[in-house]
């Protein structure tokens, strides 16, 4: 079957990428090629429901640092749809959203952590955003498959939840790590794209973060 026929396999993957590094990307790269993404949309959040800090006043920062950081990738591409929302940022109206722009054919893979999706029920209308997506939680090592998989069919019966597993090879790096690291004056070579670290410097972002 071609992609004409079959529609459009678009991946979602959403996060606050403050900043986006390295793990952020390789986990997109991985699911792209294992699942034959077309294309990877990646959302930066405007204002995180789940976050006790406001998100707002780096929106600009992170908006640019995720485009330098995808720029070479042309299966990737970066939306400010959730950035321009003064409301939380609920996955629901996101994907609600970008439904409207999409053929009936088209099929949206979300992209997300195992430790994200066994909170799916907890979720903002959760059981719609299950109407629109194929969910692809990342499990890393050290992840007990057997319960996982046992919540992933307790998901699946309470809220009809398309939950496919992607195991991922562990790579230890974190946003805050990051921060911390920038504000301690250490370095965060090689964590993220040059690119990236070099809009950080520039910016002087994240010196007083601790």
């Amino acid at each position: 079957m071609n992609k004409a026929a079959r529609g459009k396999r678009i991946g979602i993957m959403g996060g606050s990428f403050n900043p986006i590094h390295y793990g952020h990307l390789m986990l997109a790269e991985q699911i792209r090629t294992q699942y034959a993404l077309d294309k990877i949309i990646f959302i930066p959040v405007g204002i995180a429901a789940h976050k006790a800090n406001n998100l707002r006043e780096t929106r600009t920062e992170r908006y640019h640092m995720t485009a330098l950081a995808i720029e070479s990738n042309p299966f990737f591409e970066v939306s400010n749809y959730e950035l321009k929302r003064e409301e939380i940022s609920y996955s629901v109206e996101t994907i609600r959203h970008l439904r409207q722009s999409l053929d009936a054919s088209d099929s949206l893979y979300f992209i997300t952590g195992a430790d994200a999706i066994i909170l799916l029920d907890s979720w903002y209308h959760s059981e719609e955003l299950c109407q629109y997506v194929t969910f692809v939680a990342a499990t890393r090592p050290g992840v007990d498959i057997e319960e996982f998989e046992s919540k992933i069919e307790a998901l699946h019966l309470k809220l009809n939840a398309k939950i496919e597993m992607c195991f991922i090879p562990a790579l230890a790096i974190s946003s805050t790590d990051i921060r911390t690291r920038v504000s301690e004056g250490k370095s965060i070579k090689y964590l993220l794209p040059e690119s990236v670290e070099a809009y950080i410097y520039e910016k002087g972002l994240y010196r007083c973060d601790v």
